[in-house]
């Protein structure tokens, strides 16, 4: 090349990558944002009881009975005499274990499989994996993973197993039909023409075009892992080893109704703003990294 052209070239604009261009967009989302240092905050907290630096008593019996809520147990203890703050506390651990392993685990799963389904769309492969989504998918969710969690009632991961088994069917769906259209592109049709293999098509050209579906996909997991994991331990099929939202919630069912609503606002409340400040962060998350919008 002349120098010329090189020079000409230097003066070209550099051309932004979608992905910072959705970056972008989602720093200029003042509600995506608020809700991201929400979830960061959250996080944080969860970091420092894996460290073993907050909620440490969180199971011992610090008073005989319950107790009001006061400078040292802001929240009050429960009728075994347990802070409730370092029991709403260390659930934030839980919550995040139970939500990460779920989402990572389903997306990873699902995104696999969807893209396998929709290279080989309309072919025998297909047709198998098409069957198995909708069988999951016909099951009742909650007496699916019911039945799972009983099942596997001995294994601690009993409850991320259920949900795994359900939740990435969802993602598959998505990332198949995300594939059948990507595979028809001129990049697609280039690899096929100089002999690349088929596994790498998948895993390295039409699978990373999908991850904007996947990434979206796992932050609603997540919050779904988490609600999921409320009603489970509610029911007795959830958190065993340890405590969660879940659990407190169960152990206020019967103080409510002697009018005792620490226990029952203190869980309920730590999880209804994480909920909602995750749904809100993955609206702004889909609304940035949606290709129509990010030109």
């Amino acid at each position: 090349m002349s120098r010329n052209g090189k020079a000409l070239l230097r003066e070209l604009p550099k051309r932004e990558s979608l992905w910072l261009k959705a970056f972008k967009k989602f720093r200029q989302d003042k509600l995506g944002m608020a809700s991201l240092l929400v979830v960061l905050a959250y996080f944080v907290i969860a970091l420092l009881v894996w460290g073993g630096l907050v909620a440490t008593e969180w199971d011992e019996l610090l008073t005989d009975g319950r107790m009001p809520a006061s400078a040292n147990h802001w929240f009050g203890t429960n009728v075994n005499g347990q802070d409730i703050f370092q029991r709403v506390i260390f659930s934030t651990k839980t919550a995040f274990e139970v939500g990460l392993v779920v989402a990572v685990i389903s997306s990873f799963l699902g995104g696999a499989t969807g893209a396998v389904s929709g290279f080989y769309s309309g072919s025998w492969i297909d047709e198998i994996l098409l069957w198995i989504f909708g069988c999951l998918e016909c099951i009742p969710f909650y007496l699916f993973v019911a039945a799972v969690a009983f099942a596997l009632q001995e294994n601690p991961f009993a409850m991320h197993i259920a949900m795994i088994s359900t939740f990435w069917t969802g993602t598959a769906r998505l990332v198949r039909g995300e594939v059948i259209k990507l595979k028809n592109y001129e990049f697609i049709e280039a690899a096929r023409a100089i002999g690349v293999h088929r596994g790498k098509i998948i895993f390295r050209h039409l699978l990373p075009n999908t991850t904007h579906i996947i990434l979206v996909q796992a932050s609603l997991l997540f919050v779904t892992a988490i609600k999921s994991e409320v009603v489970l331990s509610f029911l007795g099929l959830g958190v065993k080893d340890g405590i969660s939202w879940g659990l407190m919630i169960s152990e206020a069912s019967s103080e409510v109704a002697s009018g005792i609503f620490e226990n029952f606002l203190a869980a309920s409340g730590f999880m209804f703003v994480l909920v909602l400040a995750f749904n809100m962060f993955s609206d702004s998350l889909q609304d940035a990294l949606d290709p129509k919008k990010v030109q």
